[in-house]
């Protein structure tokens, strides 16, 4: 279970090789940000994120109220992550994820 304050986001708009990803909102009304844009979420609502699509995803409470949800995955072996935002990529390794940048040099 997460809770994101007014203004936080869940991490940087990212997408998963070999993780899927599932979220189910639970209380108020963030926004995903996913490759098709902004699409508001509300209490019961849930999306999904399947590995390897490249459809990076985060989400974003803009509103003055606290937003709960569950937050399902894991830390699949071999796992890489794209962040299309930002000078970062990840890759899990040996239980920890190895951050770089783009490049390929480690942070």
């Amino acid at each position: 279970m997460t809770k994101l304050e007014p203004g936080a986001i869940s991490a940087l708009r990212h997408a998963h090789a070999k993780q899927d990803e599932f979220i189910y909102i639970l209380q108020g009304y963030p926004t995903l940000y996913t490759d098709a844009g902004p699409t508001s979420l509300s209490p019961g609502m849930c999306a999904g994120f399947k590995a390897g699509s490249g459809d990076a995803h985060r989400l974003v409470d803009e509103t003055a109220s606290d937003v709960v949800y569950l937050e399902i995955g894991d830390r699949t072996a071999g796992d890489q992550v794209v962040y299309p935002d930002d000078d970062l990529q990840a890759a899990f390794v040996d239980n920890i994820f190895r951050f770089a940048h783009k490049d390929g040099t480690p942070y």
